[in-house]
């Protein structure tokens, strides 16, 4: 049986991960700068969450605590689980996710076509600790037949950006001949800043690795879930345990409108279908540089495509405030790095 899952995970293998690199070159307040970014909406479907989702289940199959026949159950913001039930019910598994229910539409009904039981949890019922505490549930009822990824506790979560997504941002950096100064990225479950940070403070030993969240719920920075915002995905509503804030650098803050006008401009500049929170991302980027000079190098990741927000303040005009930093971009030109 292992071999045959080795085989039906080499099948997709080649889909997930080995994404671009993204130079991107604009101007701020008419300074010429440039950034870079991963572009992870190239994954297998459509997110940096492949890559986790992957590395999860081939460590489970191979540790025989993934076994045909077994379902799998997790809780998820979205893309997480869309990348199980997409792997999951290739591999030919029943699979169950836990969701608050605002998340948006498109994100329940992709999990869904894909075969999902999509199971939606109110706040009045827990929200994210309420979605986790149910898979966990549905783990405790029939323990030897259900299998969880755990997304938000699984070191493996960070392992897979460790061993593929640090590594690739090391090679495609060093083919533009750029030794990056800083890593950015948002923090949902935090493999991605983690892992990637990790691999690339090893590399590059000077480098500073900045997690990312929304100015109007900075979760991070107060250790605990306040306010609300609308980059879906990431602040959720706790720390995950995998998130190890004392490792990391200074926290960057982005507003949560700002960061729909970027992703709006990304998409009608340079055709880049992204989501909210790679519009996050590039104003990561842009306040480290505005604090530490324009030649400071930044990388990033531009986590998601579009097509799950279609439904959300995403698709609608979005006032532009005065303290945006997107209002003073202009976007020049990109070009892509491919990965080998």
């Amino acid at each position: 049986m292992k071999n045959m899952y080795q085989r039906q995970l080499s099948d997709i293998q080649c889909l997930i991960g080995n994404t671009p690199m993204l130079k991107i070159r604009y101007t701020y307040k008419g300074e010429e700068r440039t950034i870079f970014a991963k572009a992870e909406y190239r994954n297998f479907t459509g997110s940096i969450k492949d890559r986790m989702a992957f590395f999860i289940f081939r460590d489970a199959i191979q540790s025989g605590t993934l076994r045909p026949g077994m379902k799998i159950a997790e809780a998820t913001s979205g893309n997480t689980g869309i990348s199980v039930v997409a792997i999951g019910r290739f591999l030919g598994h029943e699979v169950t996710i836990f969701m608050p229910d605002w998340m948006s539409i498109e994100r329940i009904n992709i999990m869904r076509s894909f075969g999902a039981v999509v199971r939606l949890v109110s706040k009045e019922e827990g929200g994210f600790l309420g979605s986790i505490a149910m898979s966990d549930a549905v783990k405790a009822n029939d323990p030897d037949n259900v299998f969880l990824p755990r997304q938000f506790d699984n070191d493996k979560n960070c392992k897979a950006h460790f061993f593929s997504t640090g590594p690739e941002i090391f090679s495609q950096m060093n083919a533009f001949n750029v030794i990056p100064d800083a890593f950015v990225a948002g923090v949902g479950t935090g493999g991605t800043v983690m892992g990637a940070g990790s691999f690339l403070r090893e590399t590059y030993p000077h480098i500073k690795v900045h997690p990312l969240e929304p100015l109007s719920s900075p979760t991070l920075s107060v250790g605990h879930k306040v306010g609300k915002h609308r980059i879906q995905g990431i602040s959720d509503e706790f720390i995950p345990s995998i998130v190890k804030i004392d490792q990391l650098d200074e926290i960057v803050g982005v507003d949560d409108g700002d960061a729909i006008v970027m992703a709006q401009r990304l998409a009608e500049s340079f055709g880049l279908g992204v989501g909210i929170s790679s519009g996050a991302n590039f104003l990561g980027a842009v306040a480290l540089q505005n604090k530490f000079g324009k030649d400071y190098s930044v990388v990033t990741v531009f986590a998601d495509d579009n097509k799950k927000y279609l439904s959300t303040d995403y698709a609608k005009p979005e006032p532009v405030q005065q303290s945006f930093l997107s209002k003073d971009i202009t976007l020049v030109r990109m070009e892509a790095m491919p990965c080998y």
